[in-house]
């Protein structure tokens, strides 16, 4: 989870940087898209795998899902890097994609927000 939150920090700031330099009218340095891009495939990678090991964890654990709200919170951070991710690849094409990849983010700021604390009450049962 912690990479994935590392992840979601560095796409953050490598897209503000993004944004402040095409407010001002600057050339971006032509590495930074796709820097960008690889480190929001990589989050995509990172949220599915984190899902599928809790899927398998608890399903191990305690035989069935849904006894806790981490995995609703879990779905929701899923449901949510996936729609960034494609909405990002629709910014060059649609004008209004790039306003809803920003505003996607934001509530995936709550979300992963909400997903460790969920995920700290998960982790206290397994520990003795």
């Amino acid at each position: 989870m912690g990479l994935s939150v590392l992840a979601y920090v560095v796409l953050g700031a490598s897209g503000l940087w993004m944004r402040q330099r095409r407010i001002a009218a600057f050339p971006r340095p032509v590495w930074v898209r796709p820097f960008h891009y690889a480190t929001g495939a990589v989050m995509v990678v990172l949220v599915l795998g984190l899902l599928a090991i809790g899927l398998v964890g608890t399903i191990g654990h305690y035989g069935n899902l849904g006894h806790s709200p981490h995995l609703f919170a879990g779905l929701g951070v899923v449901g949510l890097v996936l729609a960034s991710a494609g909405s990002a690849t629709q910014i060059g094409r649609k004008p209004r994609a790039r306003s809803l990849h920003l505003s996607i983010n934001l509530i995936l700021f709550l979300s992963l927000a909400w997903v460790s604390w969920t995920g700290w009450a998960v982790v206290q049962k397994y520990l003795p």
